[in-house]
């Protein structure tokens, strides 16, 4: 039997989409605490900085952006969270093509002023060991 999808109101579907953050995310959460427990103090959001970044090294000279699979577009063909809404293309795709645009733009500026980026995608951090050594080789390889 085919699986029902459910389906809201336009009225219930915004309340719900405005209910998600843009900082402080799980995701986010899970990152700070690995990165502080290795013993990194970082400044959160710094929006002097194109793309205010999710975690800033200024010792280092380097920032963590955390991005959400979804609203990032997480472009590999392994990640099973992101994906292309399927109704109301004409809002969603130009509006996620300009979150990937923004990304890509922020990435080259913080790399022009000096900072070394390091992206971590959502789906990854299922992968706790995998994110930490990650993270361990880019803030020693500065």
């Amino acid at each position: 039997m085919a699986k029902q999808v459910a389906r809201h109101t336009p009225m219930t579907r915004s309340e719900i989409m405005s209910r998600i953050r843009s900082h402080n995310t799980l995701p986010e959460m899970v990152v700070r605490r690995m990165v502080h427990a290795m013993g990194y103090r970082f400044r959160l959001y710094r929006r002097d900085l194109p793309g205010a970044p999710d975690l800033v090294l200024p010792r280092h000279s380097a920032v963590i952006f955390v991005h959400g699979c979804f609203w990032h577009q997480h472009a590999v063909k392994s990640c099973a969270v992101s994906h292309k809404p399927k109704s109301n293309l004409d809002y969603w795709l130009p509006k996620l093509e300009k979150n990937v645009k923004r990304d890509a733009r922020n990435t080259t500026q913080l790399k022009a002023l000096g900072w070394r980026v390091l992206v971590l995608w959502e789906c990854q951090l299922s992968n706790e060991a995998s994110v930490r050594r990650r993270i361990e080789r880019f803030l020693q390889s500065d």
